[in-house]
């Protein structure tokens, strides 16, 4: 089997997955007790409460400009991939009827939102999209050079502000609740459990920091040059000694792994961590499922 078509495979893999789980979370959980989400999903759902059309037609429906968008500006292998989601989306809710599993508003909204999320979630890994909403972002961010995340928060506060209007303040702040579930389902999904992380290590043993790094870790670093003023003592020229700054990106598991080495060279070592997106290039360690 070729690279090429194992790819498409697991693409295809993680869109069906997400299209069942989105499923099971939007009739298990939250049309049966009329909860919302953000984006396009959030929106159907809106219009199909206050009209009684059917939902699964109305996120088809109105996902199909945002799939033509992105055929414009993105590509055509996404816009197919983002066009067979919510093809499959909107066909599995109509064709298959899963059972209401709690009425309890709380549960509705931390479940409800963890299966839709990591439906969209599951969808992004494949290469697709279940909902229109950063796709249109994209595209005002190209133009106007406005945040993504600005632009998803607008649109979802003019959504939540309706539903509240529609449906009650109640129901819409537990709606709020369900998307931000969803939302950091989607980043834990998309992310992976091994989320790039930066670690910076600042050690007066700094070459033996570094030698240990690269011989038992296989990592690429990168060093800066940095002052370091001694503590208790004024701070004049005299006092202020040159020092390494040792800089490398892992994976979220593997920072126990970096702290144990480093403190094996150097215990009183100073060592913070942060997330970091978008890495590319350089000695990274692939992460499953990584696209």
């Amino acid at each position: 089997m070729s690279v090429s078509l194992k790819e498409n495979l697991k693409s295809f893999g993680f869109i069906i997955l997400g299209i069942f789980s989105a499923s099971f979370g939007l009739e298990g959980f939250l049309i049966p007790n009329q909860f919302i989400d953000g984006g396009v999903t959030g929106i159907s759902l809106l219009l199909s409460f206050a009209s009684g059309f059917p939902f699964p037609l109305l996120v088809f429906i109105i996902n199909l400009p945002f799939i033509i968008l992105g055929y414009s500006q993105l590509s055509r292998t996404f816009a197919f991939r983002a066009f067979l989601a919510i093809a499959g989306l909107s066909f599995v809710l109509f064709t298959i009827d899963f059972p209401v599993i709690t009425h309890d508003k709380v549960l509705i909204a931390i479940f409800g939102g963890l299966f839709l999320g990591a439906g969209v979630g599951f969808s992004v890994r494949g290469g697709g999209v279940l909902d229109g909403t950063e796709i249109l972002a994209l595209y005002v961010w190209r133009k106007s050079e406005t945040s993504i995340g600005d632009m998803i928060m607008v649109f979802n506060v003019i959504i939540f502000g309706c539903a509240a209007f529609i449906l009650g303040i109640e129901p819409a702040l537990y709606s709020i609740l369900t998307y931000i579930t969803a939302s950091k389902t989607i980043d834990y999904i998309v992310e992976g459990v091994e989320e790039y992380t930066g670690v910076t290590i600042i050690s007066e043993k700094s070459s033996r920091v570094k030698r240990i790094l690269m011989t038992k870790f296989g990592r690429g670093l990168t060093i800066y040059k940095g002052k370091r003023s001694l503590i208790g003592k004024k701070a004049d020229q005299e006092n202020v000694a040159d020092i390494e700054i040792v800089f490398t990106i892992v994976t979220r598991l593997e920072i126990g792994k970096v702290k144990k080495l480093v403190s094996e060279v150097d215990e009183n070592a100073f060592i913070y961590c942060f997330p970091v997106s978008n890495a590319k290039g350089g000695v990274l360690k692939k992460r499953p499922l990584h696209e």
